[in-house]
């Protein structure tokens, strides 16, 4: 099942051996990944562990069309076909085990792009897609992925929980194939239950707190804005971040409020700032599905007496799904206000360009997937260059996030990027450290 040597892990995996697949249960990706987190700590090196959670749709109509046992064999069929070819293309560590009913869930040691573990599993795709022979006739299926790259030092509990949630949301969206499950890992120690109802309160007695995230100039590195960030540091768990209270705020549909509350603090704390810092807020999806959600934004800006002009809203791919021209009204409103607009995480999707087309966007930020690897690939800088002479064209700045060296920060430079924000020039820092570092900049300047 994996390219490792036998041992202890292929003893627990005949243990565990699905009777019907015959792959390994999911414990053994549990020995794997800590095996793996070990040897990486040992060597003083990262571990970079990419997953894809595979759904098997149409299982049900399957076994009553032809029967269970075709069912089965088709079962054994994919096992076969997707170890197969983790075989041939994967050259790293991996196991595949199957996580019940028709979910296959593939999990590797591997160091590589996410656009080049997005092109596995569409391969992958079409490869499930192919008839499957059975005594009772031929059989197609229709497979949806979930893909991630987990975070350092995550559990497998938390990196199912995610790929679940996130097959959930490509199950529910027509046509759509494949999934990356972002954001952060929740903490493990505690009950998801408790979680929310901690958070619940947490909320109600203001105990979110709001960080910003700098953002600079590439021209001349001075500072132009920052982000606004949401944390919450748990009694017990302590420090969580944006992505893990967002997917409890969502569990409990409590997302509105949550994002409402960091609006409303991040304007508060911002409204002094000199003119010639922006503030970014980011938009859920929950947000533009609230009618009212327009003339709420602009209450609370006026409220804070913080100037529109000021104010850039940043909305993701994920956002516009649902309703992309309800999605470019709600934007044309603000636009018309003064506030501008950023297509947030570009890159990280599937990047449909007609919302460039269709939304009035000011600016474009790069994800850091598409950072990553501009200082040792060409085809990565061919990309960037891409985007950039694209945006050029269509009058949009181009932000570039997750800079984290001084090469990366110079190859943006280089490539005609605007600006830039990253741990390279500043972490996200509470609301007395960025003002000191504002007027710092301001004495500079």
């Amino acid at each position: 099942m994996t390219t490792s040597h036998p041992g202890q892990a292929e003893r627990l995996a005949l243990r565990l051996e699905d009777r019907l697949s015959g792959l390994p249960g999911v414990e053994l990706v549990n020995e794997r990944m800590a095996a793996w987190q070990a040897e990486a700590l040992e060597n003083l090196a990262p571990v970079h562990v990419h997953a894809m959670l595979i759904s098997l749709r149409r299982l049900d109509a399957i076994n009553m069309a032809y029967g269970a046992a075709a069912g089965d064999g088709a079962l054994e069929e994919i096992a076969a076909r997707v170890s197969h070819y983790a075989s041939e293309e994967l050259d790293a560590p991996w196991v595949l085990t199957r996580t019940g009913g028709g979910n296959f869930l593939l999990v590797a040691n591997i160091s590589c792009s996410r656009e080049r573990w997005q092109l596995l599993a569409d391969q992958l795709s079409h490869l499930l897609s192919r008839p499957i022979a059975v005594p009772s006739g031929v059989i197609r299926l229709s497979p949806r992925f979930a893909l991630i790259r987990t975070l350092a030092e995550e559990v497998v509990e938390s990196m199912l929980e995610r790929l679940g949630v996130a097959l959930q949301a490509v199950n529910e969206q027509q046509g759509a194939r494949l999934v990356w499950a972002d954001g952060e890992a929740i903490p493990p120690g505690i009950s998801t239950a408790q979680l929310e109802a901690d958070l619940l309160g947490a909320i109600d007695r203001d105990e979110i707190e709001v960080l910003f995230q700098p953002q600079f100039s590439l021209e001349d590195d001075h500072l132009t804005g920052a982000e606004a960030l949401a944390r919450w540091d748990h009694p017990e768990l302590g420090r969580i971040g944006a992505g893990a209270l967002f997917n409890l705020a969502e569990r409990t549909d409590h997302v509105g409020p949550l994002s409402q509350h960091i609006a409303r603090k991040a304007l508060w704390a911002a409204r002094n700032w000199p003119e010639n810092l922006r503030l970014s807020i980011n938009v859920t999806p929950e947000d533009l599905a609230f009618e009212s959600y327009t003339s709420q934004m602009l209450d609370l800006v006026g409220e804070s007496g913080f100037p529109l002009r000021q104010l850039t809203l940043e909305i993701t791919e994920q956002s516009l799904i649902a309703d992309v021209t309800a999605a470019a009204q709600i934007m044309a409103e603000f636009s018309a206000q003064g506030i501008r607009i950023a297509l947030d995480d570009f890159g990280a999707g599937f990047c449909n360009f007609r919302y460039l087309k269709v939304l009035p966007i000011h600016y474009i930020k790069l994800d850091r997937a598409m950072i990553e690897g501009i200082t040792t690939d060409p085809r990565d800088v061919a990309i960037l260059r891409a985007i950039v002479a694209m945006a050029t064209a269509l009058d949009l700045e181009v932000i570039a996030e997750g800079i984290e060296r001084a090469d990366q920060r110079d190859a943006v430079a280089r490539e005609h990027c605007g600006y830039y924000q990253g741990f390279l020039r500043a972490q996200p820092m509470s609301v007395a450290l960025f003002e000191k570092l504002a007027r710092t900049e301001m004495e500079r300047a």
